[in-house]
């Protein structure tokens, strides 16, 4: 055998076998636990609903009571309360004596309302109707969506107090 052989197969037999023939030179491995912090997000909280009252409005064919200025005088006199004199209304006046005199004899409150939508909305009148079933059902709904919100609230909350104390505590949950 060749030195150049003989080397190359000592240089090998080391390789193979690791150096184990040095004895064991291995490092015990050092096993640390160390608590971790957590570091949750706190969500800001969401913004108030903020909600405008819808107008209905009630439109019937009852007569408008159009009723008389008052002109007569109580006996004994009767004062307001900033001293001028009260008067009370006669029961039967002529229609130019009325609070409203331009309204027409039998004057209705569908008659009124179609006038003030009328001026209003440059004389389109336009109606939105919906039933007392439909808007049951509307607000059904909304109370529905109110107590999602509610609810969601709650769990935000309920997060944001459990993350809170953990954080008080320094992540010391094992002492």
């Amino acid at each position: 055998m060749t030195p150049k052989q003989f080397l190359s197969l000592t240089f090998l037999t080391f390789l193979i076998s690791g150096c184990s023939i040095f004895g064991e030179r291995t490092k015990p491995i050092e096993i640390i636990s160390k608590p971790v912090e957590r570091n949750i997000m706190q969500p800001a909280l969401p913004r108030a609903i903020e909600m405008t009252s819808p107008k209905f409005y009630v439109v019937s064919e009852a007569k408008i009571v159009n009723p008389c200025v008052a002109t007569i005088p109580f006996d004994p006199k009767r004062f307001k309360e900033d001293g001028t004199e009260k008067f009370k209304r006669p029961k039967f006046c002529e229609p130019s004596e009325r609070e409203n005199p331009d309204w027409p004899e039998g004057y209705t409150y569908l008659d009124k309302f179609m006038d003030d939508m009328k001026d209003q909305n440059g004389g389109d009148i336009v109606f939105v109707a919906t039933t007392v079933g439909d808007y049951e059902v509307m607000s059904a709904n909304m109370q529905e969506i109110k107590r999602y919100i509610k609810q969601m609230g709650e769990v935000i909350v309920y997060y944001r107090t459990v993350t809170d104390a953990d954080q008080q505590k320094g992540g010391k949950e094992d002492e």
